[in-house]
């Protein structure tokens, strides 16, 4: 199983020195990729209730956001051989032309290290700022794939659809992985994990207890082998959300939550059922750039202590 780290792209410690040190540190430690994440907005009064939240606020962190593209960009000059992913862009925000060759440029300014995780968004104020239909974005995310496809594939290209269309034209700008870069989707209901069962390369779950994550990969492929392919070829990348404590956490503890020994414990769990690669995010535990950095050691520790079967010293 591959092991990831996300970028400080969001939350104060995102910063050019930050996003470099991070960057350059994962790679020398052996890390296998880094990730960005996207947020549009921190609104005052939510319309859509932060569902991790009491009162429905999002967290502070969500007010410095860098934009998970740029970072990806700039972390690319930074690096050489670790593989960069967004987890996720939401699909409503973009136009799937315009986005899909920006995301051409950055798989090759990064010689084809860039892996795509999309999902359908969750905030109204953020759809209502991005001038997206909240109520159409599952109908249009059928096509939008299918228009990213498109755009990557050999030109003439030309797409007629109902929510897109492309005018039969040559559009240079390739992506350096064929036939596309991995697309992976953030999927949790039913119509959701189907799209991802016919279009997408794998699933990118988050905040599911690993026997939740197994179940539910498990009816993906099956979805995909009933549709016709072949579902050995769908990996799974699970979002690590960090909380490392002092002392172990209670049975109700969130995944990824809790002393070090079972946060190890977890990730031996995701290897158990199957998960192709697992990357963390310590954005609402790390307080500053140099605890970004020590945490991605201590995780780095842990995973490797977990690849060998063994368990992490509890606290």
């Amino acid at each position: 199983m591959k092991i990831g780290f996300a970028l400080p792209n969001i939350g104060p410690v995102g910063s050019p020195e930050a996003v470099a040190a991070v960057a350059r540190r994962a790679e020398e430690l052996g890390y296998d990729s880094l990730w960005t994440i996207e947020r549009l907005l921190w609104p005052v009064k939510p319309q859509t209730p932060y569902p991790a939240t009491p009162d429905g606020v999002l967290p502070g962190e969500y007010k410095h956001a860098l934009d998970p593209l740029d970072v990806l960009t700039f972390a690319a000059a930074q690096t050489r051989r670790i593989a960069l992913g967004t987890s996720v862009l939401d699909m409503p925000y973009y136009n799937p032309v315009m986005l899909a060759r920006r995301l051409a440029t950055i798989d090759r300014l990064s010689h084809g290290r860039l892996r795509i995780g999309l999902g359908l968004g969750w905030s109204k104020d953020e759809m209502d700022a991005a001038g997206a239909d909240m109520r159409r974005r599952g109908a249009m995310a059928d096509e939008f794939l299918q228009v990213l496809k498109a755009v990557w594939g050999p030109d003439p290209v030309e797409f007629k659809g109902k929510f897109y269309r492309v005018p039969k034209s040559y559009i240079s700008q390739k992506p350096v992985q064929k036939p596309h870069p991995p697309i992976y989707l953030a999927a949790f209901a039913p119509p959701a994990l189907e799209r991802l069962a016919l279009h997408a390369d794998g699933w990118n779950p988050v905040g599911i207890p690993a026997e939740g994550m197994g179940q539910m990969f498990g009816s993906i492929r099956k979805m995909a082998a009933e549709a016709g392919r072949e579902p050995d070829t769908l990996a799974m990348i699970v979002r690590a959300n960090l909380e490392i404590t002092d002392k172990p956490l209670g049975k109700e503890r969130a995944i990824f939550s809790g002393s070090p020994g079972q946060i190890a414990e977890d990730i031996s769990a995701c290897e158990r059922i199957g998960a192709h690669e697992l990357f963390f995010d310590p954005t609402f535990q790390a307080k500053s750039a140099d605890q970004w950095l020590e945490l991605m050691e201590q995780a780095h520790g842990l995973a490797a202590q977990a690849a060998k079967g063994g368990t992490a010293a509890r606290a």
